[in-house]
């Protein structure tokens, strides 16, 4: 009887559920900005810039009781900030050069590289649902994307390689981070994303790359200044990044993790639909039936990773 006690005050799903998708309203439109502030300052600026107004807020977070900052393995935690970290730079190259429906759809390629992970390096056996699963969501992803393989860029596959690094950030979350509170995680990330955008603001001041103007120049633009145009964006991005991430981490605590990611599905409908709100952004019938396969494949990984089986 005290066990189930425990296990009731432990797992909530629908608060779970409502943080997920909560957090997932927040990013779908926070995300759109990324183009509107890559006309004028570039990657490694944004990333510097917004974590010096993230990190006070984490912070606050702190001071309130919402968490401790400090963690309890730093080493765990370090781990997964630069996981997290480099799965950012990716995404967020992405958003800059391409639709948010196809970044997203590159993103979400994470719960086929955690199926893939699990099976081939934890060596924990995967049945033929799962495997069809990763077929399904493959199949989306290149629906979605639509590589051309006569003229081919590596700018499609951005995103994908984000998925990469969010996969494994996902299971350093569950395996090595299990009892650090979320402030804490959301700190080290903070910490680790502010650190990579200052190291490349010092590399590009030494070694100057040409950058394209507008987006085109994101990855490789230095510091600039003034960004006056900028930093209603990156302020934006900031408190809205804060608060969806909080929201993230409280919900996998919340719920069982395989459960709650079903939700975090749900950014593939609101991102794209304020695109098309304030840009006009549309997707063709051949995206949205690869956006539906990508839903349908994670849902699936979900529940049947969830319930044990194949």
């Amino acid at each position: 009887m005290e066990r189930a006690k425990v296990q009731d005050i432990a797992t909530k799903p629908v608060s779970a559920a409502l943080f997920m998708v909560g957090a997932m309203l927040i990013i779908g439109a926070i995300d759109n900005v990324i183009v509107l502030l890559a006309e004028e300052i570039g990657l490694w600026q944004f990333h510097f810039t917004r974590a010096l107004i993230a990190i006070p807020l984490v912070i606050g977070l702190s001071l309130v009781g919402l968490g401790t900052v400090r963690p309890r393995r730093w080493w765990a935690v370090a781990v997964r900030s630069g996981l997290v970290g480099t799965s950012m730079l990716f995404y967020f190259s992405a958003l800059a050069l391409m639709p948010i429906a196809q970044a997203l759809a590159g993103l979400f390629t994470s719960p086929i590289f955690i199926l893939i992970i699990t099976a081939l390096v934890l060596k924990q056996r995967i049945g033929p649902w799962r495997i069809l699963a990763v077929a399904f969501g493959f199949a989306g992803i290149l629906l979605v994307l639509q590589p051309d393989p006569q003229n081919f860029s590596w700018i499609t596959f951005l995103p994908v390689a984000g998925g990469f690094f969010y996969a494994l950030s996902a299971i350093s979350t569950r395996t090595l981070c299990a009892g650090e509170s979320t402030v804490s995680l959301l700190a080290g990330m903070w910490l680790t994303l502010g650190t990579m955008g200052a190291v490349g603001l010092v590399v590009l001041s030494i070694w100057p790359m040409e950058a394209a103007a507008g987006p085109d120049g994101f990855v490789t633009r230095g510091w600039t200044w003034p960004m006056w145009h900028a930093t209603p964006y990156v302020i934006l991005q900031a408190f809205g990044s804060v608060a969806g991430v909080f929201m993230i981490i409280k919900a996998y605590q919340l719920g069982e993790p395989s459960y709650v990611s079903i939700f975090e599905y749900s950014v593939m409908i609101f991102g794209p639909l304020y695109a098309l709100v304030l840009f006009g952004q549309t997707m063709d019938g051949v995206q949205l039936v690869g956006i539906g396969l990508i839903i349908l494949a994670g849902a699936v990984i979900a529940l049947r990773s969830r319930e044990g089986a194949g």
